[in-house]
C-alpha cells in the first residue's frame, strides 16, 4: 500500500481491506465489462500511401496477431511545392510521394469495402493521416530554404464518402482551393493576351487595300505580351488558390483548425497524432541546393486546438504529455465541470508502415478499447469516449494486459471501469482495484503507479501477475477527481484513459 494509506489508523485500514476483498464480482460489474474489448492498431499504412503491404495483406496479418481492429491512416496528400517569385505556380520545383489522392478516393474507399466484406470478424475503420499545412523559411540563394511542418499531422476517422474528403482544406488538396480575391489578382496578367492580339494583327490600309507591315518592335511587344499571358495563366492553374498560403509563416494553428472543424462537421473523429515526435532531414537538389525539412515537437498543439476527440499518448518515441502533472492531466483539469466527451483521450499510435521498419509490427503498439458493439462505429464511439487503454512492448517483446482497472468506494458502491464516472457519497473514499499480467502468461518486472487528478497517491514494484488495490486516503473532493493508472518495466508500458469520480451531496449510505 501506497504510505498515504499508513497515515490511517491500523483498525481502519484492516477493516477497509476486508471489506474491499469480501465483494464479489457479480455485485460490483464495472461498466467496462459490459463493453466488448477489442485490441486495435491505430495509425496504419497500406499501398494506397507509403505502406508496402497492400490491404488485403494487412487484414491477414492483424487476424494473424489476434488483433480486432485496424485504424487506416494512410496519407491524405503528400504533395510539396516551393515556387520563385514572382510566379511561383510557374517557376516551382514538386515533390510528391503516394498518397490517397493520387491512388483516387473512391478506389480507397472500394478497396477497404471489398476487404472488409472478406474478413468479417476484423474491423477495418477508414481513415487518413492530414499534414493540413506547411510553410517555408529561408532562401535557395542564401542556402538556408527550410520546409516547416510537414510531419505536423492529424489523423482524420471514420469518413466513408468521397466528397467528406475532398472538402478537407489541406494544403495538397486541389479541391479544397479557393476563388477569392488573391486567385483574380493572380490570374489578372492573363488579360494581357487581348491587347497583344489585337497588336499582333495585321492592319490594312484605308485607301487602297494593301496590308501595312507590322514593326519589329511592335511584333516583340506583342509576343512578350503573349508570352507574359501564358505564363500567368500558368502560374495560376490549377483555379484557385490554398485557403492558407505556404509562404506564411505566422499562420500558428489556424489551418490545423480549419480541418478539425470541417471534419467534425462531416462526421469525422479527429486526432492529434505523436505530437512530441521530431523530424529533421536534409535534401539535395543538384543546383538548386541543399533543403531543410524540419518538424518540431508540438504538444502545444493540444492546448491551441479545440475539437478534436483525443492524442497519440503511447508510441515509439519520446513522450512527456502524459507524465504525471503534466499536459494531459492539465487539459483534464481546465476542462472540469465541462462536459466528459471534452476531455481529450489518449490513444496508442503504432504509426505502421511495413515490416521493413526495425521494432515495428501492427501488435507493437495496441489500443484496447471497450466497445459498445464490434462495429467500426462501436470502436471510433470508445476512442472519443475515453474508453480504452493502450499498450506498447518493452525490449523483451512482452505485452501487458489489463485484467481490471476499477474505482468503488469504502461504502460498498458499484464499482466503475475506463472511461466511466461514477458519483460516490460525500466523504466516501475512493478504492482503486488493478489487475495486471502478461500475455505470455510469466512473471515479468513491472513499477505500478496510480495517478489522481495529475498525483502519483500509489506505486507498488511487483511481477505479473499483479494485484493491487488502494484506498485513498483523502475523501472525493466537491469538485471531483479521476483516476488513471501508468505501468512501466521491461515487459512494456501501459496507459489508461481515467475513470471519474464524483462528489454525491448527501450522507453516505
Amino acid at each position: 500500500m501506497h504510505n498515504r494509506l499508513r497515515h490511517m489508523s491500523a483498525s481502519a485500514a484492516v477493516w477497509i481491506g476486508l471489506a474491499l476483498w469480501g465483494m464479489s464480482w457479480s455485485s460490483t460489474v464495472s461498466a467496462a465489462e459490459q463493453r466488448v474489448p477489442l485490441r486495435v492498431a491505430i495509425h496504419v499504412h497500406s499501398t494506397a500511401s507509403t505502406g508496402t503491404l497492400d490491404l488485403e495483406s494487412l487484414a491477414s496479418r492483424a487476424e494473424q496477431q489476434g488483433l480486432d481492429a485496424i485504424v487506416l491512416s494512410d496519407n491524405f496528400s503528400l504533395v510539396y511545392e516551393y515556387g520563385l517569385q514572382p510566379l511561383p505556380g510557374l517557376l516551382k520545383k514538386t515533390v510528391s510521394f503516394p498518397s490517397v489522392l493520387s491512388y483516387g478516393i473512391e478506389r480507397y474507399l472500394e478497396d477497404i469495402h471489398s476487404v472488409q466484406a472478406r474478413h468479417p470478424r476484423l474491423v477495418i475503420v477508414p481513415g487518413v493521416e492530414v499534414a493540413p499545412f506547411y510553410y517555408w523559411t529561408g532562401s535557395l540563394w542564401r542556402g538556408d530554404l527550410t520546409m516547416h511542418d510537414a510531419q505536423r499531422n492529424l489523423l482524420v476517422l471514420g469518413l466513408t464518402k468521397a466528397e467528406d474528403y475532398r472538402a478537407l482544406p489541406a494544403r495538397g488538396n486541389p479541391a479544397s482551393f479557393v476563388m477569392d480575391g488573391a486567385s483574380l489578382v493572380i490570374a489578372a496578367p492573363a488579360l494581357l493576351a487581348v491587347p497583344a492580339l489585337f497588336a499582333w494583327k495585321i492592319r490594312r490600309r484605308a485607301s487602297d487595300g494593301w496590308r501595312e507591315p507590322i514593326s519589329l518592335a511592335r511584333r516583340t511587344v506583342a509576343a512578350c505580351g503573349l508570352v507574359l499571358a501564358v505564363a500567368t495563366l500558368v502560374n495560376a492553374w490549377p483555379p484557385g488558390t490554398p485557403v492558407f498560403s505556404s509562404y506564411d509563416p505566422l499562420l500558428g494553428y489556424r489551418p490545423y483548425q480549419a480541418v478539425l472543424d470541417v471534419a467534425r462537421q462531416r462526421g469525422a473523429v479527429v486526432l492529434w497524432s505523436m505530437t512530441e515526435a521530431r523530424d529533421l532531414q536534409s535534401h539535395a537538389f543538384g543546383p538548386l541546393g541543399t533543403v531543410t525539412v524540419k518538424t518540431d515537437a508540438h504538444p502545444e498543439a493540444l492546448a491551441l486546438t479545440s475539437g478534436y476527440a483525443g492524442f497519440g499518448g503511447l508510441y515509439q518515441d519520446t513522450r512527456t504529455v502524459t507524465a504525471p502533472g503534466g499536459l494531459w492531466d492539465q487539459l483534464i483539469q481546465a476542462h472540469r465541470g465541462r462536459a466528459q466527451a471534452a476531455v481529450p483521450a489518449m490513444i496508442g499510435e503504432i504509426a505502421f508502415h511495413g515490416l521493413a521498419d526495425t521494432g515495428k509490427d501492427l501488435d507493437r503498439v495496441v489500443t484496447t478499447v471497450f466497445a459498445q458493439e464490434r462495429s467500426v462505429a462501436g470502436v471510433l464511439d470508445a476512442i472519443r469516449s475515453g474508453h480504452a487503454y493502450a499498450v506498447a512492448e518493452g525490449d523483451h517483446r512482452v505485452m501487458l494486459t489489463l485484467d481490471e482497472f476499477s474505482l468503488a468506494c469504502d461504502c460498498g458502491q458499484a464499482s466503475a471501469g475506463i472511461g466511466e464516472r461514477v458519483a460516490l457519497p460525500s466523504g466516501a473514499h475512493a478504492v482503486v482495484t488493478v489487475r495486471l499480467s502478461a500475455r505470455d502468461g510469466e512473471s515479468h518486472p513491472v513499477t505500478v503507479r496510480l495517478i489522481r487528478s495529475g498525483e502519483i497517491i500509489g506505486m507498488t514494484k511487483a511481477e505479473t501477475p499483479v494485484q493491487y488495490q488502494l484506498a485513498d486516503a483523502q475523501p472525493v473532493p466537491d469538485g471531483g477527481a479521476y483516476y488513471r493508472l501508468e505501468v512501466v518495466g521491461q515487459s512494456g508500458e501501459l496507459l489508461t484513459n481515467p475513470i471519474y469520480a464524483a462528489a454525491q451531496a448527501g450522507e453516505r449510505g
